[in-house]
């Protein structure tokens, strides 16, 4: 492992419990809009910031969903970077923008919770729908 990246992700859910989520081009799975800082922004920033970059649509801040760090989960890059996960995954809620596919996503939409589960979603982010679905009181810290 070579480097501990703070990232951040956005859940935005619309008014019928569905979420939006990007097919990512690089492994093809479905996965939250986001992305890593850049030096002179706050974590909240850059998460509106790729969530426009990679969707077309404006958001923001809701609350908090969680904190993911786990150690164990480890992602290798084509480029040889090895980084631990290190992501903050945020409500959202859209406030304008129109969909629209980046160069990082192959398809952008608002997908139902029941349809995700046949569709290729990182295991990481399957934890994260099911905190979403537990409708937690408070946020994940793990």
């Amino acid at each position: 492992m070579n480097s501990l990246v703070p990232g951040g992700s956005a859940l935005v859910v619309d008014d019928h419990g569905a979420i939006l989520m990007q097919r990512r081009s690089d492994s093809g799975n479905w996965s939250f809009p986001g992305g890593i800082m850049e030096i002179g922004e706050t974590l909240e920033q850059c998460v509106i910031r790729e969530t426009k970059e990679e969707t077309g649509l404006d958001i923001e801040i809701a609350g908090l969903l969680g904190i993911y760090t786990d150690p164990q989960h480890i992602i290798e890059y084509t480029d040889g970077e090895i980084r631990q996960e290190f992501n903050i995954t945020y409500y959202g809620h859209v406030v304008g923008g129109l969909i629209m596919v980046s160069d990082e996503s192959t398809e952008v939409r608002f997908i139902h919770p029941e349809e995700l589960a046949e569709l290729p979603v990182h295991d990481t982010v399957r934890l994260r729908l099911q905190h979403h679905a537990e409708q937690r009181p408070r946020p994940y810290l793990g």
